[in-house]
């Protein structure tokens, strides 16, 4: 199955060089360019991607402003957005997933990593940059009144779900967790559904940023 992808960057070149790389991919195939955030809704409601990559600081309507539309959009359910910015600030990052980012990732990305993150993207994994999941975790969600609330929403999981969640929040794959549980992926996934229903989390990235939120996985703060 090819992965439809929409670009939405304001510069033209940049736009461009990631246009011919993901067009090269055997897999997958940009289906438009936006240039403002305004654009990239219009032309996301117009073409139905699969995978928007998108920049935070567009002209007309931003790219966290653009994310959260596309993101509630009933029609666009299945769209799944990955941040792609130089600013890898914890503010950003925070604001990204709420608005319901899949992923975040710094523009000095290689290449085959771009192409990499894309795919887990549309696969329905949550994807956040080594730099971006620092950032996010240990300077603003380890902030006490960000924690209110979180451990006790945690409550409503079964002991399997929370065991799930803390897998995804470490990162592991469907596949690799399901290795570990010895279950078959389908069961993961079911797992992974339902803990998102319970909680009422959009995705797999606010997933495991509530599971930051509630101590049930801890990071040690960058020194």
């Amino acid at each position: 199955m090819t992965i439809r992808v929409l670009l939405a960057d304001d510069q033209a070149l940049l736009a461009g060089t990631f246009r011919l790389l993901i067009d090269s991919a055997p897999d997958m195939e940009v289906v438009g360019i936006a240039a403002t955030g305004r654009e990239a809704i219009e032309l996301a409601q117009a073409t139905n991607p699969d995978v928007v990559v998108m920049d935070i600081r567009m002209p007309d309507v931003d790219g966290i402003a653009a994310t959260q539309t596309i993101c509630a959009d009933p029609a666009l359910r299945e769209t799944r957005v990955l941040i792609l910015t130089t600013f890898e600030l914890d503010e950003y990052v925070a604001q990204a997933l709420r608005a319901g980012a899949s992923g975040f990732l710094g523009k000095d990305v290689g290449p085959e990593d771009l192409l990499r993150s894309i795919r887990a993207i549309a696969a329905g994994d949550a994807l956040l940059s080594p730099t971006a999941t620092r950032t996010l975790i240990a300077r603003y969600l380890a902030r006490p009144e960000s924690r209110l609330g979180a451990a006790e929403s945690l409550e409503v999981l079964t002991a399997r779900e929370r065991e799930v969640v803390t897998m995804v929040a470490e990162g592991q794959s469907n596949d690799e967790i399901a290795e570990t549980m010895y279950v078959s992926p389908l069961t993961v996934r079911t797992h992974v559904q339902r803990a998102m229903t319970k909680l009422d989390v959009q995705n797999r990235a606010q997933l495991v940023v509530l599971a930051y939120q509630s101590g049930l996985v801890r990071v040690e703060p960058p020194r």
